[in-house]
């Protein structure tokens, strides 16, 4: 049986794409290629080039290779983003899952695990949040991930479908053998951005906020490893087959740092100090948000490898200093594999 890993090209996509290969399972990927890249599904991994809103297309991959589990990353992520163009975002995320999730449905599809995010607790009253924590979102990201949520739990209760719902806390890092990692450009997530400072791709880095209640003012994240977060993945997968009920599971170390914090780690792991200005709060963006990591840990049996901030940064840097080669070669600019 094959898994199909819709936004494989992408970045957590393409390290679940990794996972799967290198613990021995049939993958295809459905990718639009729109924020991923496609020399970053491993090699012996089809790759097929478009949209999950494509039902015929969708029908086609699964029939062809026999396909038992979809695993949904496609999607787009910038909370900011989401502010500006929420009728995008509720397309993207949310009409375009419906979609997807008609076509396991009417193609016998049994196990579905779903790419979410932290940011359908919104700002929540405890820390750290538990899985049954309110679900009240404060961004259109945040809801058009909780609305997928509804939609598959409907569906699983409607038809033979189980789900695992994973929500994510602050994805960083790269993979240890860089073989993918992070590589839009433009991209928003602080660990990315910082380590492009240090490398002097940006001019500096802007802190949005440090008038938040915090220890700092800055705003507090938990910061989990993509390789982790996809084993995490490998984890809900056997669940399911293993024939158990579906399951909603946070993904997260447990523990926060503040932007601030990270900050200081990257430039001590990369020995290098940048311009840091102090911005405005962006919308969308919570004081503090850690995860309730124990139902993972417990119900998966999953064990984080890299649960160390200066690990995750040395990853991310390592990974960017590879990709900078790899543009510079694309280019004809220079540099060497």
């Amino acid at each position: 049986m094959t898994v199909l890993v819709t936004g494989g090209a992408g970045y957590i996509g393409s390290h679940m794409v990794c996972e799967l290969a290198d613990s021995g399972e049939r993958a295809v990927v459905l990718d639009n290629l729109s924020t991923g890249f496609d020399w970053a599904v491993a090699k012996g991994t089809p790759l097929v080039v478009g949209d999950v809103a494509d039902q015929v297309l969708v029908t086609r991959i699964i029939r062809e290779h026999a396909v038992d589990a979809v695993i949904h990353f496609a999607g787009s992520i910038v909370v900011p983003d989401s502010v500006r163009d929420p009728l995008g975002y509720y397309r993207n995320n949310t009409v375009n899952s419906r979609a997807l999730i008609e076509c396991a449905v009417n193609n016998g599809v049994r196990h579905f695990i779903f790419s979410s995010t932290a940011a359908v607790y919104g700002d929540p009253a405890e820390i750290p949040v538990k899985e049954d924590a309110a679900a009240v979102p404060i961004s259109p990201y945040g809801w058009s991930k909780l609305m997928t949520e509804t939609m598959l739990r409907d569906a699983s209760r409607a038809y033979d479908l189980r789900h695992v719902i994973l929500r994510y806390f602050n994805v960083a890092g790269a993979d240890p053998q860089r073989r993918s990692g992070q590589s839009t450009k433009a991209a928003t997530h602080l660990i990315k951005v910082a380590v492009e400072t240090v490398l002097g791709m940006r001019p500096k880095l802007d802190v949005f906020g440090t008038d938040y209640p915090t220890p700092d003012g800055s705003c507090v994240r938990d910061y989990i490893h993509v390789s982790d977060l996809a084993r995490a993945h490998s984890e809900a997968l056997r669940y399911l087959r293993s024939g158990a009920p579906s399951l909603t599971i946070n993904c997260g170390y447990g523990h926060g740092f503040s932007v601030l914090q990270v900050i200081d780690t990257v430039k001590r792991v990369a020995g290098v100090d940048f311009k840091v200005e102090i911005a405005g709060r962006r919308a969308g963006d919570p004081a503090q948000i850690v995860a309730d990591s124990r139902r993972a840990r417990a119900t998966l049996g999953w064990q984080p490898r890299y649960d160390d901030l200066a690990t995750i940064v040395e990853h991310a840097l390592a990974w960017e200093r590879e990709l900078t080669k790899r543009r510079a070669n694309e280019t004809g600019t220079g540099g060497s594999p």
